[in-house]
């Protein structure tokens, strides 16, 4: 196969992709039976990008590669129901289960589920991050890891980022990159969820675009210019997250409430009188629930047309990735690229941990 995945390289996936060729992670994909998922797979392991592991039957899906000329030769491949690791999995699903003071009957019967392996895979070090959701509903992909997959402690929930790069979008951000957040999983977040929001993102886009992230928390008023109970919200989530920022040392500037305006356009903000780091040239959208950051997402990227990669996973342990049934295998290539990239930052905060 020619190397036409990577002729979509651009200002956001180059850089990661030589990021994490110096420092390979294992990422495994749960629904391997789908040729984007090969083809991936096979680029990814081709070029020592990331070691990609496949959960599914080798003969089946060696037979699936090969009718379409596709090599796993460099691809690691699990299959969950015959696995050394599966009584162990078992074990640990069902004291995990026990501590939630609930009971589970066949253990070992959940754990044969690819989702589930792979979340807990991830949890437990046998691969470094998971990128899935490209052939089940965004809620089959999501249980599994918010059931398996420890919370970080300072989250309250978790949530979702996603990237849209342009670069001949002047709007978007430095480079045309562009980071939404959340536009898939709370419907209303809470001041302390929306803090939480506010931070995760800006440590994703730090983390991926290697420099420190603005984050402008978006509302239908700028500075007071209307004053109701949601400007309000977005007010008071806004002072959490400096603060949250500040104890946890998260280095990224956060500023609004703003009107998207004020937080794309230099013109706008200084029309409107708003002088900010943020103002006018922000990496990061924070939406003040669900309903404004889908419709917006997906209004932007029918209009646009732009590269989106996404949703990349908040507030979880380890790092993970959702991608729409209708993504391309350039999409999933960007996105399994992103959470190396992270992977490799979680490793490092790991590490510090430990030497502490």
């Amino acid at each position: 196969m020619t190397d036409s995945l990577f002729q979509a390289e651009n200002a956001f996936t180059g850089p990661l992709i030589e990021r994490l060729k110096r420092h390979p992670k294992r990422i495994v994909f749960p629904e391997p039976d789908d040729l984007r998922v090969l083809r991936v797979a096979e680029q990814l392991a081709s070029r020592e990008i990331s070691v990609p592991i496949l959960l599914g039957d080798r003969d089946a899906l060696h037979r699936r590669a090969g009718e379409e000329g596709i090599s796993l030769d460099m691809v690691g491949i699990i299959n969950p129901e015959t696995s050394v690791e599966l009584p162990r999995f078992a074990t640990m699903f069902e004291k995990m289960e026990r501590y939630r003071k609930m009971s589970v009957t066949h253990p070992e019967e959940v754990m044969k589920k690819p989702d589930y392996f792979a979340a807990m895979m991830v949890q437990y070090g046998n691969a470094d991050g998971i990128v899935g959701g490209n052939s089940v509903y965004p809620e089959a992909f999501f249980r599994p890891l918010f059931h398996m997959i420890k919370p970080q402690h300072h989250c309250p929930a978790a949530a979702s980022c996603m990237a849209v790069v342009d670069e001949k979008n002047a709007l978007l951000g430095e480079n045309g990159i562009l980071f939404f957040a959340d536009c898939a999983i709370i419907p209303s977040p809470t001041v302390e969820e929306l803090a939480m929001i506010a931070v995760e993102s800006g440590r994703v886009a730090t983390t991926l675009l290697g420099r420190r992230a603005r984050v402008a928390m978006l509302s239908y008023s700028t500075r007071g210019s209307a004053k109701t109970l949601g400007t309000e919200h977005v007010l008071a989530a806004m002072e959490l997250a400096r603060q949250r920022a500040r104890q946890e040392v998260v280095d990224i500037e956060i500023d609004g409430e703003f009107q998207v305006d004020v937080a794309l356009r230099p013109e706008s903000a200084e029309r409107k009188g708003v002088h900010s780091l943020v103002a006018g040239k922000a990496d990061v959208l924070v939406f003040p629930d669900l309903n404004s950051g889908n419709l917006a997402s997906k209004l932007f990227v029918l209009g646009a047309q732009p590269e989106e990669y996404g949703q990349l996973l908040l507030g979880l342990s380890r790092p993970a990735a959702q991608v729409s049934r209708v993504a391309s295998a350039e999409t999933i290539l960007g996105v399994a690229v992103a959470v190396g990239v992270e992977a490799i930052k979680f490793r490092e905060l790991l590490a510090d941990e430990h030497a502490d």
